[in-house]
């Protein structure tokens, strides 16, 4: 059976394993569970102190506890990553076999957070490094005690490249022979060329 929430596939066979773990805790508490989980995914982090406590009367080991909220962000990401809507999404989950009141609660906080939650998602699922800055020098050694005849300068680059989510600033550095540097330079103008043709 296809389900739009796994982006009309089959529904992935630890999902189904995990949905009667969901239904040993009261839809209330699976309710407040998704809150942690949405808060997660919207980047704003998780109390696992708060989901220790609501999976505490269940009886949950830690694996289930970790499956829980594997299973709960797969759902809810996967289900704003396909923009499925909320009746659709707590039909589905009641043909995999949670109860209608779980999914109505799970379905109820996915409501609220969908919008919210599909432009976090988006602007997340492309992360690109940004170019900071970049700083090069030459080498040219005329003569060397080792080698007869040096007439080969050398291109120092280094790339100061930031990373797109924890903004801090990384530099790369790296040694090119004129010649595959010259490659590097026409292959860089190609793509800047092929960009603006694009914008």
């Amino acid at each position: 059976m296809r389900f739009r929430f796994c982006g009309d596939l089959d529904c992935p066979d630890w999902v189904l394993a995990e949905i009667s773990t969901l239904a040993k805790i009261s839809s209330v508490k699976l309710k407040l569970i998704c809150a942690q989980v949405l808060k997660d995914l919207l980047g704003e982090g998780i109390d696992y102190e708060k989901i220790l406590k609501l999976t505490s009367d269940a009886r949950f080991e830690s694996g289930d506890v970790k499956a829980t909220v594997a299973v709960l962000s797969f759902i809810l990401s996967s289900a704003a990553k396909h923009n499925v809507d909320s009746e659709s999404l707590s039909s589905e989950l009641q043909q995999l076999g949670l109860p209608k009141e779980h999914a109505t609660g799970l379905c109820r906080s996915y409501e609220d957070k969908q919008s919210s939650l599909q432009e976090r998602l988006s602007a997340c699922s492309l992360r690109l490094s940004l170019l900071d800055s970049v700083s090069w020098r030459v080498d040219y050694t005329l003569s060397s005690s080792e080698i007869q005849q040096v007439n080969e300068p050398l291109v120092h680059l280094k790339l100061n490249v930031q990373d797109s989510d924890t903004r801090l600033v990384d530099p790369i550095t790296l040694t090119v022979s004129a010649e595959k540097f010259r490659v590097l330079l026409t292959e860089l103008r190609q793509a800047l060329d092929l960009m603006n043709s694009l914008n």
